[in-house]
């Protein structure tokens, strides 16, 4: 069995506060990604679910344990992560292929090659339309499909995702869960994600990392086995399945349990 592509063994986190009092918001969580797949992490509020991917982005210092990318210590940021926050990253005075080329250009890559996996990854999110359009005449929607194919062009080995569509209406929401499912089979990519939502954990996880509150513990692995093999893109599909009810209300008990510590 080949290894897996991210090692997470043990981490925790710590923060110093005034008067010399400590705040451990990760303690002692271990999991892997393995490539190719889509793991999300759930958990209550304060369950240190965003720590953990910036900590994995190489964003905040690990007080103990270590994450590994391809058997590689990560000690800081890199080209092999990329990042996609919940709120709008795009720059409003660069056009949308401007936007996707910006890492690129400053990684170095040339105009010609830039040029073609902006146009390849802006139509892979279905901007093509828009690509010289600049990002505040976009919706929000739109404008995270930017900041998805920024992240995409610079070819990261994992793309990290924070509550991404956090700040999106309903419609607009599940559409671009539908779209992010898509665009993981296409590119292959392996993502992260965090977030609060159980139907969306349900619905893009191959793998569900659930975690404990104060501090952030491990407390199950989920796997929606429910689901067939190949990803479901449609997820009234995914609703009508034996086995995501069962699913919804196990994590459903687990953030009521987590409510009351």
């Amino acid at each position: 069995m080949a290894a897996p592509l991210m090692q997470v063994d043990r981490i925790s986190k710590t923060f110093a506060l005034a008067g010399g009092r400590t705040l451990t918001a990760v303690s002692d969580v271990s999991f892997t990604v393995e490539k190719g797949s889509i793991c999300a992490l759930l958990g209550p509020s304060g369950s240190g679910k965003s720590t953990i991917l910036r900590m994995i982005a190489g964003l905040e210092t690990l007080t103990s344990g270590t994450i590994r990318l391809k058997g590689q210590e990560i000690d800081g940021p890199g080209q092999d992560r990329g990042m996609v926050f919940q709120a709008y990253t795009s720059f409003d005075w660069l056009s949308v292929r401007k936007n996707v080329e910006f890492g690129m250009r400053i990684n170095g890559v040339p105009a010609r090659e830039r040029r073609e996996r902006a146009e390849h990854f802006i139509g892979l999110v279905g901007l093509s339309k828009f690509i010289d359009s600049y990002p505040s005449r976009l919706s929000g929607g739109m404008r995270q499909r930017v900041a998805i194919a920024r992240s995409l062009a610079n070819a990261p080995e994992v793309l990290l995702m924070d509550e991404p569509f956090g700040a999106l209406d309903a419609e607009t929401r599940w559409q671009m869960q539908e779209l992010m499912i898509e665009v993981a089979e296409a590119s292959a990519t392996t993502v992260i994600v965090v977030t609060h939502d159980i139907e969306e954990a349900i619905f893009l996880a191959d793998k569900i990392e659930f975690l404990s509150s104060h501090p952030g513990r491990l407390r199950e692995e989920i796997i929606p086995d429910f689901k067939p093999a190949k990803r479901i893109r449609n997820k009234e599909q995914l609703l009508e399945l034996d086995g995501f009810a069962e699913t919804e209300r196990k994590i459903m008990r687990l953030m009521r349990e987590e409510g009351q510590h």
